[in-house]
């Protein structure tokens, strides 16, 4: 089973790593992957160049970094994501996914298994939940690392940041901002509007740790460490968000608990069955080699 919806990948400088493509292929999940025009023949060398698109430079010049930076600093991805956006509507979409490149595979966790899986089942199941209800803009897997697999966890939390793997609401009236923290910044954008968001615990992503993996915006947009990237964040969402010193690097901290009164609003004529739904998903061990 794949997503309904169409998924894009946002990619610069990692055609030779290229570790969600890698994923998505493994899984035989359709994808479209966006990169900048001086990059094509590089990933048109190891992708089938009917999957690639060719990033509209317009959507760079016309994207808000949210600083008086302008082209003295690349802009980072948010230009790509809002190019995906718009050529998802184009298509007739009422949603679309949108990916950061340097996630490894996809889990479902289930009875304290982080467990792989192999096609886009998952997809469908965060799709359908989503479409479940009225007022929710936006849904996605939690991160790997973030779900403890020997702790109790619920399987979604609703009304938080969602992170690099993003399924979108297509006739929401926000776009990408912000040369860093873009995501949590349409996510904050989203909720002070009252909408909802959901966090899946059931799903997950394996990404890559940021600053861990060259390309990206590693060697260009985070070049000079965390604190601008952080900053950005509480200077647009001041009301919500402070600096923090954790770990030795300045992380960001943000109070969503202003948001937890906002309810998931089922659509009409919705009826959500007590009963388990697997769509067919099955446990089976890994086949050797």
């Amino acid at each position: 089973m794949n997503p309904r919806f169409p998924l894009y990948i946002v990619s610069k400088g990692r055609s030779d790593t290229r570790l969600t493509s890698k994923a998505l292929e493994e899984m035989r999940v359709p994808y479209f992957i966006i990169v900048e025009e001086q990059e094509y023949p590089l990933y048109a060398a190891v992708i089938d160049p009917k999957k690639i698109l060719i990033l509209d430079k317009h959507y760079q010049e016309i994207y808000d970094p949210c600083d008086e930076l302008g082209f003295s600093k690349p802009k980072g991805s948010g230009g790509a994501r809002n190019f995906a956006w718009e050529h998802s509507m184009r298509l007739g979409f009422a949603w679309h996914w949108v990916m950061d490149d340097n996630i490894r595979a996809f889990y479902r966790l289930h009875d304290n298994l982080k467990i792989k899986v192999s096609d886009g089942t998952v997809f469908r199941c965060m799709e359908d939940f989503a479409l479940r209800y009225e007022n929710v803009a936006m849904a996605g897997p939690n991160y790997h690392f973030f779900a403890k697999r020997k702790q109790k966890i619920p399987p979604f939390v609703a009304n938080t940041r969602i992170y690099s793997c993003n399924l979108i609401r297509n006739d929401v009236p926000f776009r990408w901002r912000g040369r860093y923290n873009e995501d949590t910044i349409l996510s904050l954008d989203m909720l002070k509007k009252g909408y909802c968001t959901v966090l899946f615990n059931a799903f997950l992503q394996g990404k890559m740790r940021t600053l861990t993996m060259k390309g990206g915006n590693t060697d260009t947009v985070y070049r000079g460490g965390t604190l601008p990237k952080s900053a950005m964040l509480v200077r647009v969402h001041r009301d919500v968000a402070r600096l923090a010193l954790k770990f030795g690097r300045w992380h960001h901290h943000v109070d969503y608990r202003r948001f937890k009164n906002l309810k998931l609003i089922p659509k009409a004529g919705v009826e959500i069955s007590d009963a388990v739904n697997n769509y067919g998903m099955e446990l089976r061990l890994k086949e050797s080699v």
